[in-house]
This record gives C-alpha cells, sequence and structure tokens, in this order.
C-alpha cells in the first residue's frame, strides 16, 4: 500500500521521539514557571516590607501574568542560543532531511498565491521569479502556479487578467500558471483558499501558500517538497520569512530586528515544539489530502467579533492537524523564504487590528478538548500577543494609583520583617533594585545575546556590514522600540476594548507602498497615545507634595511617557523613506539580503513579463473597466475568461445604460454584473468602435480618440 494513503500513526517513523519531545517541553517550560515564582514572590515579599495594602492582590496578580510572559520570551531565545551551541549536527534541521535526495519528484505540486486589491505587476513579477527560479533547479514540470484573486476593485481585476496573460506569453506558461477571480469572496483568504483545495486539489500532493509579497527559492520549494514526499507524517512545513525592501526607518528597524534577534527566538520556539507546530498563512507547504479533511473552519458561535467567521485561520489550521495526528514542523533553516512589511507605524497598527480580532477569536478554542499542550501554547501566546497590551496598561495604572495612594493618604505605612532581610540581609531599596535589574536582564538579554552571536562569528559579521553596523544598529534599534512600545501598548488596549465593545473589523488590502506619513494624519491618529501622556505626566509631577518625590517617579516613567507624548513625531519619523535610504548608505540597518542581494530577489526586481503596452489596461485614458470595453485586446482577453451564454433583454439594457451613462453611471454591482457578461462585453465593445459619438457616453468616445492621437504621434515621428 501507498504510505501517502495512510493515517499518521501508521505511516512512518515520527520527527522526534515522544519522549525527547516531553523532556525538552518539560525542561524549557519548567525553567520558565521557576523563573516567574520566584520573581513573584520576590516582589510578594517586598509588597509584605512595604506595608501590605489590597491594591497590590491585583497589582501581584498582573505582574505573574506579566513577568511570565516576559520570561516565556527571553526563555525562547536563551534556548535558541544553546540549541545554536549544540551545533549543525545536534540541532533539529529540516534541511538535512533533503540532504542527497536526487531524482525527479514523485508528485505534483502547487504554488497558489492569494491576491487581494494588489498590484498586479509587482505580484506577477514574484510568480515569474519563483517560476524561474524552480526552473533552474530542473523540475519545473512538478509545479503548476494558481494566482487567486479575490479583488474587489474592478479596475484591477481587470488589471489582474492582463497582467497575467502577459505573463504566460512571455513564460510560455499557458497550462502551467492559472488566474481565478471568486464572483464572491465568501470568508476571505480562507475561503479563497479552501475554493482552491476544493476545486484543484484533489490533483496535488501539497501546495505552498504565498502572501501577495512572498519570495521563495527555487531551491528551497524543492528541498521542502522531497521532504513532504519522503516523511508522510508531515502535514504543513513553515519557513521563518524573512522582511525585505524595506526603505522608511520603520521598515529597515522591523527587518533589522528580525533578522539579528529573530534566529534565536525561531530556534528557541522549535527547541520546545518540534512536530507540534504552528502555521503562520503564508510561505508554507502544506500537504493537502489532511488539510481537505481536517481543515475546514466551522463559525463560531455568535456574530464577530468574537463569533462568526475564524480571522486568524493560519493557528487553526494547525491546531486540527496536529490534533488529527499529523505534524506540523518549522523549517527554520530554510533560507530562501522572504515577505514585505507595513511601511510605517500607521499602517502595522491597522493590520493589527484585524489580526487582534482574529488572535482574541481563539479565546472559544484554547480551552477545547483533545488539544495538544502544544497547540494550547500557540494560541496562548498568539492571545496574549495582543491581550498584554491592556493587561500592562493595567498594571502601570495600578502602580500610579498605589504610589499616589501612598503619599497622599497621610497615613503611615508599617514595614513587616522581609525574608529576604532575614536571608540575604538587604534592605528595601536593595531588594527593590536586584528585580528590576533581573527583569531588565530578561527584557535586553535576547538582544546581547543575539549582538554578541553575530560579533564573535566572522560569517555573520560580515554578512550584516560589520560590527560597528551591528552595534549602531542594534542601539537605534532598542531606542526607538523603547518610544514606539507604550504607543502600540496604548493602540493595542484601545483595540481590545473596541472588540470587546462589539466592533468588528473589515477587510482591506495591506499597503506596502508610501512615501510616509503626514504630520496631519499622525497627530489625528495617535491623539489618545498623545493625551493619555500629557494627562499622565502631570500626574506623576504631582505624585507627591515632595517635589524630589515627584521628580524620581516621574524619572522611572520617563520611558512610557516619552512615547506616549512622543508618538506622532515618532511615527513621522520612522515613515520617512529618505531618512531609511540615508541610514541605507551608511549601513546602518543593514541586512544581509540587503548587503548581498539573492538570487530570487533579484530575479523579481528584473521581471517585466507583466507589462506589454500591446496589452495594457493602466493607462489613464482606458484603464480597467474602460479598457475591457474599448481595447481589442483587452476586451479578448476578458471575455476569453467569461461563460458563454446567451444575451437575454435585462442584460442587454444594462449594457445599453452603461454604453450611454459611463461606467459612473453604473452601481459598482451592476458593472460587476456586466463584467462578468462575456455577451454584453461584446456588444459594448462593438459598439463603442462603431456607433457616433452621440450616441454613447464621453469616456468612450475619449477612449476611442486616445487611439488615433497614439496613431498620428507615432505618424509626425516617424523619419521621411
Amino acid at each position: 500500500m501507498d504510505t501517502h494513503e495512510l493515517s499518521p500513526p501508521d505511516s512512518g517513523k515520527l520527527f522526534f521521539s515522544r519522549f525527547r519531545t516531553l523532556f525538552r517541553r518539560t525542561v524549557f517550560f519548567g525553567s520558565v514557571v521557576i523563573v516567574n515564582i520566584a520573581a513573584s514572590l520576590w516582589l510578594a515579599d517586598l509588597f509584605w516590607r512595604m506595608g501590605w495594602q489590597k491594591a497590590h492582590f491585583p497589582l501581584l496578580a498582573i505582574f505573574v501574568l506579566l513577568n511570565g510572559l516576559l520570561v516565556l520570551g527571553s526563555f525562547h531565545a536563551i534556548f535558541g542560543a544553546f540549541d545554536m551551541l549544540l551545533g549543525r549536527k545536534r540541532s533539529v534541521r529540516i534541511s538535512n532531511l533533503a540532504e542527497g535526495k536526487t531524482g525527479p519528484l514523485t508528485r505534483r505540486h502547487a504554488v497558489v498565491m492569494p491576491v487581494y486589491n494588489e498590484d498586479s505587476v509587482r505580484t506577477c513579477a514574484r510568480i515569474e521569479a519563483i517560476y524561474r527560479s524552480i526552473e533552474a533547479t530542473g523540475h519545473l514540470d512538478s509545479f503548476d502556479f494558481f494566482i487567486l484573486s479575490d479583488t474587489r476593485d474592478l479596475d484591477l481585476w481587470v488589471m489582474e487578467e492582463t497582467s497575467w496573460t502577459n505573463l504566460c506569453r512571455r513564460l510560455d506558461a499557458f497550462g502551467k500558471i492559472y488566474y481565478r477571480r471568486r464572483k464572491t469572496n465568501e470568508n476571505r483568504k480562507a475561503g479563497n483558499i479552501g475554493d482552491f483545495v476544493r476545486t484543484w486539489g484533489g490533483a496535488y500532493e501539497s501546495m505552498l501558500v504565498l502572501d501577495a509579497d512572498s519570495l521563495m527559492d527555487g531551491a528551497d520549494i524543492l528541498k521542502m517538497t522531497r521532504v513532504m514526499e519522503d516523511y508522510p507524517r508531515l502535514g504543513i512545513l513553515q519557513t521563518p520569512p524573512k522582511l525585505i525592501r524595506g526603505s522608511s526607518v520603520f521598515t529597515r528597524l522591523q527587518q533589522f530586528a528580525m533578522r539579528l534577534y529573530g534566529p534565536l527566538f525561531i530556534r528557541g520556539l522549535n527547541f520546545w515544539q518540534l512536530a507540534g507546530g504552528s502555521y503562520w498563512g503564508h510561505n508554507a507547504l502544506i500537504r493537502l489530502k489532511p488539510f481537505s479533511e481536517f481543515c475546514e473552519l466551522p463559525a463560531l458561535p455568535g456574530r464577530e467579533p468574537f463569533g462568526g467567521r475564524i480571522l486568524s485561520h493560519d493557528f487553526v489550521e494547525a491546531a486540527l492537524m496536529v490534533t488529527q495526528g499529523w505534524e506540523v514542523w518549522l523549517a527554520w533553516d530554510i533560507e530562501g523564504t522572504y515577505e514585505e512589511a507595513p511601511p510605517t507605524l500607521m499602517d502595522h497598527l491597522i493590520r493589527d487590528r484585524r489580526w487582534c480580532q482574529g488572535n482574541l477569536q481563539h479565546m472559544w478554542l484554547i480551552f477545547a478538548r483533545k488539544l495538544p499542550f502544544s497547540v494550547r501554547m500557540h494560541l496562548f501566546m498568539g492571545i496574549m500577543a495582543y491581550l498584554g497590551s491592556p493587561v500592562w496598561f493595567l498594571f502601570l495604572l495600578l502602580g500610579t494609583w498605589i504610589a499616589w495612594d501612598r503619599y497622599h493618604s497621610g497615613l503611615s505605612q508599617l514595614p513587616f520583617e522581609s525574608y529576604a532581610d532575614r536571608w540575604f540581609h538587604i534592605n528595601g531599596i536593595q531588594q527593590s533594585l536586584i528585580l528590576t535589574a533581573v527583569i531588565f536582564a530578561l527584557l535586553f538579554l535576547p538582544k546581547i545575546l543575539a549582538v554578541t552571536g553575530a560579533i564573535l562569528s566572522p560569517k555573520t559579521r560580515r554578512s550584516f556590514g560589520g560590527m560597528f553596523p551591528i552595534l549602531i544598529g542594534a542601539f537605534m534599534e532598542t531606542v526607538v522600540s523603547m518610544l514606539l512600545a507604550p504607543c502600540i501598548m496604548a493602540a493595542h488596549t484601545l483595540m481590545v476594548i473596541s472588540i470587546i465593545l462589539g466592533r468588528a473589523v473589515g477587510w482591506g488590502n495591506q499597503n506596502r507602498e508610501t512615501d510616509g506619513t503626514s504630520w496631519r494624519d499622525a497627530v489625528r491618529f495617535h491623539a489618545f497615545p498623545m493625551i493619555l501622556g500629557a494627562i499622565w505626566t502631570v500626574v506623576a509631577l504631582k505624585i507627591s507634595p515632595k517635589i524630589e518625590i515627584s521628580l524620581v517617579f516621574t524619572g522611572w516613567m520617563a520611558p512610557i511617557l516619552l512615547g506616549l507624548l512622543l508618538a506622532a513625531p515618532v511615527s513621522v519619523w520612522t515613515s520617512r523613506v529618505r531618512y531609511g535610504r540615508a541610514l541605507a548608505k551608511r549601513k546602518i540597518l543593514a541586512t544581509p539580503e540587503e548587503l548581498n542581494i539573492p538570487a530570487v530577489i533579484l530575479l523579481a526586481d528584473a521581471a517585466t513579463s507583466a507589462v506589454d503596452p500591446a496589452l495594457d489596461a493602466s493607462l489613464n485614458s482606458r484603464r480597467g473597466i474602460v479598457a475591457a470595453v474599448v481595447d481589442p485586446y483587452v476586451n479578448g482577453v476578458h471575455v476569453s475568461l467569461l461563460e458563454h451564454a446567451e444575451l437575454t433583454d435585462a442584460e442587454e439594457i444594462l449594457a445599453e445604460r452603461c454604453l450611454s451613462l459611463g461606467p459612473a453611471g453604473l452601481t459598482k454591482n451592476e458593472l460587476s454584473e456586466l463584467l462578468y457578461l462575456a455577451p454584453a462585453m461584446l456588444l459594448m465593445h462593438r459598439a463603442v468602435w462603431l456607433r457616433s459619438a452621440e450616441g454613447i457616453h464621453s469616456v468612450w468616445t475619449q477612449a476611442v480618440e486616445s487611439y488615433r492621437r497614439r496613431l498620428d504621434h507615432i505618424l509626425t515621428t516617424e523619419p521621411t
């Protein structure tokens, strides 16, 4: 029997033994729990020493949660560093599983890119680069490519069709690269992928899921598919994509931090999750049979934002895979995997609003029965990525209120004997300083480990431009991150509150390019944190009748207060491309992919197959819908992708209305309906070329006239 058809429990060797997996998880999470308990008891002892108040109970409870998250994050980096010290032979490497494998692939695989109101030329350039990169491996025949459009902008829809046609013509890839636009975009991206799985999934062993900004190297894709074919237990193989093409200061900070610090956290995550990993929604290879069988997501009870369709579907799909016995791996050592990031803080927070709602929906699932431990941990970390901000905000408010009450109540605090004093012979100030030092060590240790490791490794040091660019970049990233953290805390807090109040999020396309945030937009968008910062600063300065105590408290809160007060200026400054380019010239915040550009990125930068003046729907005079009606080639391409049927009287009336009123005279739904009617599109095309100008709207006649002007220009510029 073919092992690919067997259920996971009977289909071959485990990726990592259950005993070794349990041992690793016990060591990792046991260390986290021990350190968190020790720090929490230390704080409780300090509160007892100061004179216990009722408000200390909630403050201590919040500290246990926040410090637990801090220890958890820091220990990912610590164990990641330990895993690196184990060396290549002892660390868990996915790429080793494909070493020495040669010969043709035995199964067929799909590369799928869902798009939603994207720049079609840029998305097709990425498809072209991946296509050529796989072609260079000699295994292109085993792959098909799918552009899965959910685009609602009708002009962009037409431009997607022309870009795809040009791409296929230039690459001779008709029958290899497919384009499909859904008429109704039910359930967003998850529904888009689900439609592909139901319609075409049976023909393929696996699908490589990309985002519109994803890019992957063909040799690494081949490596992943070999592993998928050889390990029948494997359900999802996730790669950690690197951020590229950052031009603004904000994106350069992100990609530098992710590239320098990220490997430690990824290795630490892989240390304990092993075969119980998660799926991040893109740059991942998924086995289609179990995905189709187990990963169709039901709607949650109730209405949005907590109910309805699951927005963060990827975590849940991985959870269902693992629950059913399939393995989900993190291929941390796959190098050629890339994506792009939002260019500004505002765009980043707008995207976070959607992710926040999706992750909070997981609260329905985290306590579900029969979920493995790794699944619950991934869901918990996803929830706390956003719920942690309002918890931190509440912690700071409680701390401020306790300080205010302490100095304004006029009541003397009765100290008690402290265990720290009895055992270590230290006073209260020393005890608080030790706790502060431990927290700061946990906070900054990952950065210190990453920077130290990069400097001590000659190869890594050179890839970032040298020791001084690494040090300067790490210092700049640390300072800016400290300023951004309070602003992001305030924004996430508002997001959580709005979701609790029942405000669901819309579904918009991601902004991938910008010239920077305007001051007006920044002040409007960041008004809440700036007002909050101003009020909080006044409270801090009046925390005590003694000015010196107030100044000490204000100094202690300064990183938070500055981040809130400077939210708009920092947002504007980090959005500027010119500052980002100035840093790039000096190799500040540079990444290895920027200093030594990988081949697949060069292919994407040079890709022009989607652009052809002979088939173009992006000209100002005849763009999108107008081109689909007027231009013979665009009309031909569009009609060829439609189902043909007889034109009804009602449809003919709709077409005549469009001819007489122009596209602006119809609703979007009417235009969408018209664009799906092949006979109506042919009728309008003939009419705009054959009828007199008096019988049709000027938008059509002007488009027709643009061809004549072009012809006159060519005739007058030809040499005699």
